[in-house]
């Protein structure tokens, strides 16, 4: 089988930063506003999980809850203490990785259904609570693996029946979405997008729209406006962006990320800092 998420981590570099380790003895407050996603891993004692939109979710066995996007959320722990490994995370790209918008707000999984994660979960575990020379690198770099593996998992089980994760699942699909993945520059259109998933245009079109969420030429904007995004975020030019991304001109890649955007690329770059 190909694999579904090299592509994507490479145009979408993902970095976590463990910030708890032990036992989390009060209430603790999560903003969307911090423009982070969160793994929190429940490893021992009861915790009350609040996340905005919700209902309150009681947490009383070891469980891993993971938001792929920026959520206002709070845990309150009972009044033993609660045992948790935590992290924030992000992608490279921003809000437009279509990793951040093919997930719900909030996955809650027992760690009982996650067998595949087992092995890096009890280095994880173990590195918490040891202290050691590179301590704080070795967990940021195993909660990464943690992450990617949910990912993978979340695939394998086919537990989302609609989303990007939900297109990887399905053999047919996978070679378009991939295919758009690794060449974003290529003059995709549905008909040779539905060649490549090996199917006709309307059956393409209707299962990628059931699947993914969106048209493949309106998912195909948006890839490609993240992956500028992200090449942008790590210095490339605005013409260089354009070109990677299949646009005729620097202009006509303004046109188009604007559109998405609702800014101009300078005027988005200018938001975050950057001199370009």
């Amino acid at each position: 089988m190909q694999d579904r998420l090299v592509s994507l981590l490479k145009w979408f570099s993902l970095r976590a930063h463990v910030f708890q380790t032990g036992p989390v003895c009060r209430s603790t407050l999560f903003e969307a506003e911090d423009g982070f996603g969160y793994l929190h891993i429940v490893r021992d004692g009861r915790l009350r999980l609040e996340t905005a939109g919700r209902a309150p979710v009681e947490i009383a066995e070891p469980t891993l809850a993971f938001y792929m996007s920026p959520t206002t959320h709070r845990l309150v722990p009972a009044a033993s203490g609660t045992e948790t490994v935590c992290a924030s995370f992000e992608f490279d790209g921003g809000l437009r990785n279509p990793l951040v918008t093919a997930l719900p707000d909030l996955i809650l999984l027992p760690l009982i259904d996650l067998a595949d994660l087992d092995a890096t979960l009890h280095l994880l575990f173990r590195e918490a609570g040891e202290v050691h020379c590179g301590r704080q690198a070795i967990l940021d770099r195993l909660a990464e693996v943690v992450i990617i593996q949910l990912l993978r998992d979340l695939m394998d089980k086919g537990r989302l029946d609609i989303g990007l994760l939900a297109g990887l699942a399905d053999p047919q699909l996978l070679k378009a979405i991939n295919a758009m993945h690794d060449a974003p520059a290529e003059p995709w259109t549905l008909a040779t997008l539905a060649k490549v998933a090996g199917m006709s245009r309307a059956r393409f079109a209707a299962r990628f729209r059931e699947k993914v969420g969106a048209t493949p030429l309106a998912y195909l904007g948006d890839y490609r406006v993240g992956v500028a995004q992200s090449m942008l975020r790590r210095g490339n030019s605005i013409q260089r962006a354009a070109d990677a991304t299949g646009y005729a001109s620097a202009s006509a890649f303004s046109r188009a990320f604007s559109a998405l955007t609702g800014v101009s690329p300078r005027q988005w770059l200018n938001r975050l800092g950057d001199p370009h």
